[in-house]
């Protein structure tokens, strides 16, 4: 049996930058990832919608380094370029379905919104870089975790072992709550937040369309919209540093009806949409893109099919009782600041690395009677 000083789950921005952190502390942690790739929530694609160096982001897009200086932060460490969101031109809004389409003139430059050139998962990209070969493991999913008297024992894929002295779940605590066996079971009270926390992105679907040239500039518009008709609620300008033009939009139906629509019929929709706001060219895209973040298992549980909740910023420990000497979670929904946001990731992982690294000075001796800094580190 293989066993480790620290284990990661989850191989997202907490999940690599938390490792990321690790190493630069002398520690070479494992990071286990169920997926195929890396990269969680972060997804950028080129027009076929395979993961790419410069593409679309199907997950988070932008980050605003005025009031998120933890990701700036990061971003600047890495050496990443980054380009202002394009905003100039009017604004659309849509009322009702039988009222034509309101046009009003925008604010000018939005000097706060800034997206990665290339995409999001530059991110990702970089920060494996600053991982050991043989750190990460892909397509192996924890299915139970239990005490024993050293540290953790984790099952993956429902067969393999391994232990490490220290767990850090990079994962949501509503997926960790409802894909995870844990021996002994989380306190009841602690089970209960989990499973009440909402997972950012989860009940949402993005759409993209990806065209030519962004046509929409030379009428006059920015390319963001808002909607009460739908099926679009609110469209941005999605073109890219490199000058591929495209539009997206957050779908504002439910997942049940997304899922009983089925995605061509949610395409034309989406397309008709984007004609009545942009004009006709936008009814033939050189390509489409669409991501249902309510259909992936891998992100969300059946009680994510709603359409979502705010995420409220909880100091509390997020771990108590016996597990608390073993285990800490960095998902960006348990940040104590920006929860649910790329910089809420980067703040949670910190902290979880924090309270790792002095549970292993103290030997894993800690109790839950012992707490670590739960604030932001």
């Amino acid at each position: 049996m293989t066993e480790r000083n620290v284990i990661v789950i989850g191989a997202g921005l907490a999940g690599l930058y938390a490792a990321h952190l690790l190493r630069q502390n002398g520690i070479h942690a494992l990071l286990i990832e169920a997926r195929a790739r890396l990269g969680g929530r972060i997804m950028t694609v080129d027009a076929n919608g395979t993961p790419c160096d410069d593409g679309f982001d199907l997950g988070p897009s932008w980050f605003w380094p005025d009031m998120q200086p933890d990701i700036a932060a990061l971003v600047t460490e890495l050496g990443l370029p980054a380009f202002r969101q394009h905003s100039a031109g009017d604004v659309v809004f849509e009322r009702m379905s039988r009222e034509q389409s309101q046009r009003y003139r925008g604010a000018g430059a939005d000097t706060n919104s800034m997206r990665l050139a290339g995409g999001s998962a530059g991110l990702i990209h970089a920060l494996t870089k600053t991982l050991a070969p043989g750190q990460i493991r892909l397509g192996a999913r924890v299915t139970a975790m239990a005490l024993h008297e050293n540290g953790v024992e984790l099952t993956l894929n429902g067969t393999e072992t391994l232990r490490a002295a220290q767990v850090i779940a990079a994962l949501p605590p509503r997926l960790l709550a409802g894909s995870i066996t844990c021996t002994p079971a989380q306190e009841p009270s602690t089970l209960q937040r989990w499973r009440a926390t909402p997972t950012w992105m989860a009940p949402h679907a993005k759409f993209i369309a990806l065209y030519a040239r962004p046509f929409w500039r030379d009428l006059g518009l920015s390319g963001t919209a808002q909607s009460m008709v739908g099926p679009l609620a609110e469209m941005h300008d999605a073109t890219t540093a490199s000058g591929m033009a495209a539009l997206f939009g957050f779908v504002g139906i439910s997942a049940e009806h997304r899922a009983a629509m089925g995605e061509a019929a949610l395409t034309r929709a989406s397309l008709a949409q984007l004609a009545r706001i942009f004009g006709a060219e936008a009814l033939a895209p050189q390509a489409t893109l669409l991501k249902d973040w309510a259909a992936d298992p891998l992100t969300a549980t059946a009680a994510d099919r709603g359409m979502g909740e705010h995420i409220t910023p909880d100091r509390a420990p997020w771990v108590t009782g016996p597990w608390w000497s073993h285990l800490a979670l960095a998902g960006t929904e348990t940040s104590p600041t920006e929860p649910g946001y790329l910089s809420g990731a980067v703040v949670a992982a910190r902290r979880a690395v924090s309270e790792t690294l002095a549970k292993l000075t103290r030997g894993g001796s800690a109790t839950a009677n012992e707490p670590a800094d739960h604030g932001e580190t």
